[in-house]
Formats: structure tokens, C-alpha cells, sequence
């Protein structure tokens, strides 16, 4: 298990340097821009008090009680969605670095992003997101177990980026149940190009008793045009990121954000799983075997 801590906590400090500026419609000065490296697992409202305090000295005075939002290359970043999420989604292969985001106090999109006035209301989308995985994966029989106390450490651990208070906690929703043979199902979620997502009941075996490999993963959300898509140039993308038959369940006790949810992508009609280019896409590191 010494192994897996190293590529838990190698995961956990993956990190994106990026590069925040005002947009230019809510100031008359040209502000300074702040740069801020920022964790992968986190979520924006969580880590960018600094960058509010700092643009607010350059906005006048009615938007100074504005929502704070913000928007990469136009399309605005849904602070629900993991950082990590966000950067692969809208980055995806080009990993472009650092990442530019342009901040905005006015013209919130309410037709598009949810509002976010404080960080009470991330705690609750956690929370919410974490009970709901933990349903799928023990039936919601460890996070019912856990007390108060668990779910503050939870909380505090992701939000002062400490990787040994969350995974004092962490570990016992990584872990089957002792009385079980192993997860009900695996929590998966596919996002396609346009942030949408699909959620399928992804069980961890075959009925026959089979480990389910990475590949029966990218079929059950492959439909037959994406498929079809498979041959050619395009494959060897994935392929080179991870071994298709590497135990898709191996994979979510080692790449799940914090809400123990694993993210998988469509990208050019393929799936691919983005916390495991060279192990994990946040920190990028080589040679791991699972």
C-alpha cells in the first residue's frame, strides 16, 4: 500500500499554474495580472479569495458586491466541476500552460452557471456528490456511518489542500466493505466537449466474475458511431496514457477526485480517462504500474 499512497499523494499535488486578468468591459485601467498555482482537485471559490480581493481594487464601486465568475476563451467555468475537470475539458490535448482565465463582477450567466455566494454552498455540492458515489459504490453505507466529525475533516482537508487530514477519512470510501467482495458499482461520469455528462450503473465485474478491464469501461459509453471512430490515428491516444486492459476498478481506487467520482471524456467521438495520462494528468508522472 506504500506504493499507493506515493501515487495518491503524487495525484493529490497535481497543480495548474494560471494566469487570472480583469476583462477589460469592467475596468478603465489597465490592471495587473495575477498569476496563482492552483490544485487540480480543488474547486475555483475554494481558491481564489486572493485573486477577488486583488481585481476588485480596479472595478468601481457598484460592481465592488458583484458575483465574481469566470471564463476561459469565452466559455464560462462552472465552479462545480473539479479544476482539473475544467482545464481538461477546455484545454483538453493542448495543455496549454498557464492556463488564462478572464474574471468577470457583472453580467453573471445565470441562464449557464450556477451562483455560488459563499463556500457553504461548495461544502453542500461536495458533500452531496460524495453521498451520492458512496450509494453507488457501498450503498451508502460508509458515509452514513461516518460522524460530524468526518465529514468536517473531509471538508477542511480539501479545502486547506491537506492530503493526510482527507485521506484519514478518505481511505475507509476507497475501500470495500469487509462483509462485501468488492464495490456495487463504480461511480463514473462521461463528459462530452459541451460540459454535459452521462452517469451509467458501471458495474466492477462481469456476471460471470470478471474483473471489467478500461476497455469494457470505454464500450459501455461508446455508442456505435464512436465506435466506429476507433480505428485509425485516433486510438493510440489512449492507448499511450494507459493499458485498455487494466482493471477499470484499480483505476477508481487510485484516479477519483475528492467526491470519489472518476471522470471519463469524450474527445473526438473516443472516451479517454483524464486523471490517468501517465498515471495522473495533474502531475504527470511516468512509470507507475497499477
Amino acid at each position: 500500500m506504500a506504493n499507493d499512497r506515493e501515487i495518491l499523494r503524487e495525484i493529490w499535488e497535481g497543480k495548474i499554474p494560471v494566469h487570472f486578468k480583469l476583462s477589460a468591459d469592467e475596468t478603465d485601467v489597465e490592471p495587473e495580472e495575477y498569476f496563482l498555482l492552483i490544485p487540480r482537485l480543488s474547486y475555483f471559490p475554494l481558491v481564489t479569495d486572493k485573486v477577488r480581493k486583488h481585481f476588485l481594487r480596479f472595478v468601481s464601486n457598484e460592481l465592488q458586491d458583484g458575483e465574481m465568475w469566470m471564463d476561459s476563451n469565452g466559455t464560462p467555468l462552472k465552479w462545480h466541476f473539479p479544476i482539473g475537470v475544467l482545464y481538461d475539458l477546455l484545454v483538453g490535448t493542448d495543455g496549454t500552460l498557464p492556463w488564462h482565465v478572464t474574471v468577470h463582477f457583472s453580467k453573471f450567466p445565470d441562464d449557464i452557471l450556477i451562483r455560488c455566494p459563499n463556500k457553504e454552498v461548495v461544502e453542500a455540492h461536495f458533500m452531496s456528490s460524495l453521498k451520492e458515489a458512496d450509494v453507488l459504490k457501498h450503498r451508502g453505507q460508509v458515509v452514513s456511518a461516518m460522524q460530524k466529525k468526518d465529514h468536517n475533516q473531509l471538508w477542511l482537508g480539501l479545502v486547506n489542500d491537506k492530503f493526510d487530514q482527507f485521506w484519514a477519512v478518505n481511505r475507509r470510501l476507497m475501500e470495500p466493505i469487509p462483509d462485501q467482495d468488492g464495490f456495487k458499482h463504480i461511480p463514473v461520469r462521461c463528459y462530452a466537449e459541451d460540459g454535459t455528462y452521462q452517469q451509467k450503473l458501471v458495474a466492477p465485474s462481469t456476471a460471470s466474475g470478471q474483473k471489467r478491464l478500461l476497455q469494457d469501461l470505454l464500450d459501455d459509453f461508446s455508442t456505435p458511431v464512436r465506435k466506429a471512430g476507433k480505428s485509425g490515428s485516433s486510438l493510440p491516444f489512449i492507448v499511450r496514457y494507459s493499458s485498455l486492459t487494466v482493471c477499470h476498478c484499480k483505476l477508481s481506487e487510485r484516479t477519483t477526485y475528492p467526491d470519489i467520482f472518476s471522470f471519463v471524456w469524450t474527445i473526438v467521438m473516443l472516451l479517454y480517462w483524464p486523471l490517468y495520462q501517465c498515471v495522473c494528468s495533474g502531475c504527470r508522472v511516468e512509470g507507475m504500474t497499477l
